[in-house]
């Protein structure tokens, strides 16, 4: 049975103390609702009863996922995996475009798991994890091009740049690098291949592990031209109020301390990361 009603209600009571002065916010890269309301790991509340329902996108991209959606590896597919595990369930894969993902509103999953940025917007309405990983942006660009040149991010100002719609790229494009020219937005990560590889921009500009993935495994002629040193965190995203947070983290934190969540961003994630600086 669906246990909508219990979350529900779990909100309602979040409210009521926050109304009343007695809930204080998140810490910062964590999700405000595990500070709230404890978690049960014995009785965990959960959308589906004995299950783990975690949703990502499809396509899901390698390194991040590998294989097939119900076995999923890869490096967010193996921590999801190794979170359920370790609440002893078993865990089902569901889909979730990663636009729709951080809109406010009731969620189908128990947390979406992909590549998503935790930021002060998106806490307004969605709850997120503890982070899982420090992610920095990188710069595709086509072997040849003019923005193949640029040693710096203020190179790339007079370049066509494009990132996807509602990305945490995007907001790096327009705020940072502030191109002369309008910044293309792509619905998906395709759309923005598809666009890169036929001349319509010069750069793609998206997380760095997808960039190195991109030209070393799908798009032939391209290379990563450089990532911009600071990090944001990637979160599990959770409905707005959902306390399960709260087992999460005691789950993400052990993975941390033990030296699991190391280990898989080595073996799954460390040949993507070595790519050079670009300076403002």
């Amino acid at each position: 049975m669906k246990k909508r009603v219990l979350l529900a209600g779990l909100l309602a009571a979040n409210l009521l103390l926050a109304a009343c002065g007695g809930a204080g916010g998140g810490a910062q890269g964590g999700g405000s609702s595990g500070d709230q309301a404890s978690c049960n790991l014995e009785n965990p509340p959960l959308f589906e009863d004995g299950t783990l329902t975690v949703a990502t996108d499809k396509p899901a991209y390698p390194p991040w996922f590998k294989g097939d959606p119900q076995s999923y590896g890869g490096y967010e597919g193996e921590v999801a995996s190794e979170i359920a595990k370790r609440m002893d369930l078993p865990i089902e894969w569901v889909v979730e475009p990663f636009n729709k993902s951080y809109a406010p509103g009731a969620k189908d999953y128990d947390f979406d798991i992909n590549q998503i940025t935790i930021t002060p917007e998106r806490e307004r309405v969605v709850d997120f994890s503890d982070g899982y990983f420090d992610n920095a942006q990188g710069v595709l660009v086509m072997e040849g091009s003019p923005a193949a040149e640029a040693e710096s991010l203020s190179d790339l100002a007079d370049d066509r740049l494009g990132a996807q719609v509602g990305t945490t790229a995007l907001d790096f494009v327009n705020t940072t690098i502030q191109p002369e020219e309008e910044t293309k937005v792509y619905d998906t990560t395709n759309d923005a291949r598809s666009a890169l590889e036929g001349g319509q921009i010069d750069a793609f500009v998206t997380d760095l592990v997808t960039t190195v993935y991109l030209r070393d495994i799908e798009i032939e002629g391209s290379e990563v031209i450089g990532q911009y040193p600071e990090t944001e965190p990637f979160g599990m995203l959770f409905e707005k109020g959902n306390p399960l947070v709260g087992c999460v983290n005691e789950v993400l934190g052990e993975m941390k301390s033990d030296g699991t969540l190391e280990d898989l961003q080595e073996e799954h994630l460390q040949p993507y990361l070595d790519v050079p600086t670009l300076e403002k």
